[in-house]
């Protein structure tokens, strides 16, 4: 249930952290990924990084479509490409996100404001409707949003980042609402605190990192791995009677 083999899979942020598990657990399922971030060199080290691990007679692999997901162009760009490289896109994966502000979001600057909602929201909005056209016609695919916690709590220190996650939620649920006769399925993925790059700015804080483990059931930092496992879920049949939703995967931190 869980074999994504034959699929074509774009994965935007996947060069590194979760998109980067999530690039390489779909590759291991049989799916053929893409690596896309701004950075063309650092897509081809990972690409090559999958391409080389997977096992003799695999159907999955991995092609490098660079894309800057700010720019409405490169997001059709790399539709485009993904069309040329591996055919029709059968998964979409909404992974690439910014947050350039930490703090009260009475101090946040505007132009950093306008970056996390233009990046967060927009971004996905904008690469969902150049996905969907294919999939109503062929009256099947998947679409899968990472969100965050941070869009089911209040918080001190990432309020316009919180704001765009919770966004990135309701936006799934509409898509679902609207495409699902199509036979399209749109879910959201919420992590909770995840050690990678992206968050280091609150597990290498003790202070913020004991707050978010010590109350938690499992009392721990997740890894990148453990949101991919979900990622996969929703992308094959196993996950083919659930849209709309948000799986939350945060070591029970929110229900502590």
């Amino acid at each position: 249930m869980f074999d994504l083999s034959g699929k074509n899979v774009v994965i935007t942020g996947s060069s590194k952290g979760i998109g980067k598990s999530i690039a390489q657990q779909m590759a291991l399922a049989g799916a053929k990924v893409t690596i896309s971030s701004r950075k063309a060199d650092v897509c081809e080290e990972v690409a090559k990084e999958i391409n080389d691990s997977l096992p003799a007679g695999s159907t999955g692999g991995a092609v490098v479509i660079p894309c800057n997901i700010n720019s409405k162009d490169s997001l059709q760009n790399l539709v485009n490409e993904a069309h040329e490289k591996m055919g029709q896109i059968d998964v979409l994966v909404c992974n690439a996100a910014l947050n350039p502000y930490f703090g009260p979001s009475m101090d946040c600057p505007d132009d950093a404001f306008d970056k996390i909602m233009s990046a967060n929201i927009k971004s996905n909005h904008w690469l969902c409707n150049m996905v969907l056209p294919e999939m109503k016609t062929r009256k099947d695919g998947a679409i899968i949003i990472v969100s965050s916690i941070g869009g089911l709590r209040g918080t001190a220190v990432l309020g316009a980042y919180a704001i765009s996650k919770a966004a990135d939620m309701q936006l799934a649920r509409n898509l679902a609402v609207e495409h699902g006769p199509d036979n399209i399925r749109v879910n959201a993925i919420a992590p909770g605190l995840i050690q990678t790059d992206f968050a280091r700015a609150l597990w290498e804080n003790p202070e913020i990192l004991k707050r978010a483990t010590s109350g938690a059931p499992l009392r721990r930092i997740g890894q990148p791995d453990e949101i991919a496992g979900a990622a996969v879920f929703l992308a094959s049949k196993a996950g083919n009677f659930m849209t709309g939703q948000t799986l939350t995967i945060d070591g029970g931190q929110t229900i502590a």
